[in-house]
């Protein structure tokens, strides 16, 4: 039987080791294990591991004793996409150095005060956690020094590229000495990344965790098909039918995550809204009560997510499909943690998305079952056991009924009898529930075959999903799926837009719906045919939106890349 690593092996120190036992630790994770010894080392480090491995750790140990407590001068500098993956990282850090006496560490990004920050860094701290925009910022102005840093560590450095930080990226890493350690911690290792470490590292050591989180075995998966007016309807009644104590709802834009927030609320679920324009004071006011309890939905976009580490999560909902598979797992990995089981559940408004749960399972290697929305009649029946749970509870509390017992003598007196007063009351806490459970048609009708025949369309045609990875396309480009091959005619409400990227940028139709989409705020579904070339592609969208497009869009980026758009003309 192979002996199981401890962390007293890895050559860290006794502080390091009282604190990770009070952490309740004594092994260490794969990503741990092979990642400590070689920074402590002196070797830069290329880690791809995703959320969960517990690669915070892994650069937090060594970080913490290779400090100087003796220097008050920054020596350690750890950069992270987000504030809020920001502060857990500094607050891991806080925990690991319980011991270490003299050891400061401040955390700087946007939304926070920064005179705040300016005076904690005045003080002398040795580590440094922060954004690439803040930490520009402070070196702007001159509050921020990074002569002495030994070891940069960038945290989730694909999520920052595809934020568009690269050069704020590119200018901090100047800033500091040649000699020195950096490390990369990325999901993927994609080329603008691995472009960055042949620039900035000295013959790195590559360290990999096989994501054991992909077969997701403890997340029950599901999908519903639903018209799109109606996802609201069906997401409270699945809310209420579960009774989830804790749930996230993810959406792909801002926009939306406010618009399900303020309906949710009007139908008397307690929810929260977590997107990019709330301040940090706000974000971390919603986080709170979402931790504690006070708020049971928690509804947010993508990047305002990140570093969110809850773990009695029950369910996550996908109220928009994820652009991308990694996503998909990020989004569902925060359910079902800690050993517990959790429920993961997608909502299908078309064929596209149907064509995306094909793309998730296959990716996954786990079947997402498709589930029919509970009924008007089985919400009716949630709805009495509810009330008789809660009137026995009721009941049972010790208190001062006195009141109570004698408002019921007051209706008896006025001539009721005991069944008319429970009749009248069970009517009064019935009645809404009853008015609004109509039967609801929820289903799409679009169906797809059972598992094993490539979950094609009921006609017989591939999903644009299988036909966007066809190789051998004709000298027209990429159609991906937007309708029947040949040419054919636009929609009148339609506007076809030229975009500057192509087959060489490596550009697939999802990238055009999903950048459109995220950014725009315009459904993806409302948008048309896609042609992609070499050097360029076409897109059409709604009439109506194409000024709004265009506007948005030219400041933006498709993976990575800066793009043009404007009116096709031809």
């Amino acid at each position: 039987m192979e002996q199981q690593l401890l962390f007293s092996d890895l050559g860290v120190s006794e502080e390091i080791l009282s604190a990770v036992e009070d952490m309740g630790f004594t092994q260490p994770s794969p990503i741990q294990a092979q990642t400590i010894p070689l920074l402590l080392e002196g070797h830069d480090v290329i880690g791809q591991a995703q959320t969960g491995t517990g690669k915070t750790a892994s650069f937090a140990i060594p970080i913490i004793d290779m400090v100087d407590v003796d220097s008050n001068k920054p020596q350690a500098l750890i950069l992270c996409p987000t504030r809020e993956l920001a502060v857990q990282v500094e607050g891991e850090i806080n925990k690991l150095a319980k011991y270490k006496r003299r050891l400061s560490s401040t955390c700087i990004y946007g939304g926070d005060p920064i005179d705040r920050q300016i005076r904690a860094l005045k003080k002398g701290v040795q580590v440094v956690v922060g954004t690439p925009g803040r930490i520009m910022d402070h070196l702007d102005r001159g509050t921020l020094d990074l002569r002495q840093v030994g070891i940069v560590v960038l945290d989730e450095a694909d999520e920052m590229l595809d934020m568009g930080f690269r050069d704020d990226i590119e200018t901090i890493l100047k800033t500091m000495p040649d000699e020195r350690q950096t490390v990369f911690f990325s999901a993927t290792m994609a080329k603008p990344i691995m472009d960055l470490t042949k620039k900035y590292q000295q013959d790195p050591k590559i360290v990999k965790v096989v994501r054991k989180e992909l077969t997701v075995e403890n997340i029950a998966q599901h999908y519903y098909e639903v018209k799109s007016p109606l996802k609201m309807d069906l997401i409270t009644r699945l809310i209420h039918v579960n009774q989830f104590n804790l749930s996230l709802i993810f959406c792909n834009t801002k926009r939306a995550t406010d618009e399900v927030t303020e309906e949710l609320i009007a139908r008397g679920i307690q929810a929260e809204a977590l997107h990019g324009d709330l301040s940090q004071a706000q974000r971390t006011k919603v986080m709170n009560k979402f931790r504690k309890g006070h708020c049971s939905v928690l509804v947010a976009t993508d990047v305002a997510a990140r570093g969110i580490d809850v773990d009695n999560v029950e369910a996550v909902f996908n109220y928009d499909l994820p652009l991308d598979e990694e996503n998909y797992v990020h989004r569902i990995g925060r359910t079902g943690r800690a050993g517990k089981s959790g429920t993961a559940i997608n909502f299908v408004t078309g064929r596209r998305d149907l064509g995306r749960i094909g793309d998730l399972e296959r990716f996954i290697k786990t079947s997402i079952q498709k589930m029919t929305p509970p009924s008007a009649a089985e919400m009716l029946e949630m709805k009495k056991d509810q009330l008789v749970l809660d009137v026995k509870r009721k009941v049972a509390k010790e208190e001062d009924n006195s009141v109570y017992s004698a408002t019921i003598e007051k209706m008896l007196e006025e001539g009721l009898t005991l069944d008319e007063v429970a009749l009248g009351l069970v009517k009064m806490q019935m009645r809404s529930a009853v008015k609004e459970l109509n039967e609801v048609n929820f289903s799409l009708d679009i169906g797809r075959k059972d598992k094993g025949d490539g979950r094609g369309r009921r006609d017989g045609r591939e999903s644009r999903f299988e036909r966007s990875d066809r190789k051998g396309r004709t000298e027209r480009g990429d159609r991906g799926d937007r309708g029947p091959k040949g040419k054919k005619e636009r929609e009148p409400n339609m506007a076809r837009l030229f975009l500057n990227l192509g087959k060489k940028d490596r550009i697939r139709p999802n990238d055009i719906v999903g950048a459109i989409a995220g950014e725009t705020g315009v459904p993806g579904r409302s948008i048309g045919g896609i042609d992609i070339f070499e050097n360029f592609s076409f897109v059409d969208v709604p009439k109506k939106d194409v000024n709004h497009v265009i506007s948005v869009m030219n400041s933006n980026t498709i993976k990575g890349k800066p793009v043009n758009f404007e009116i096709s003309k031809g």
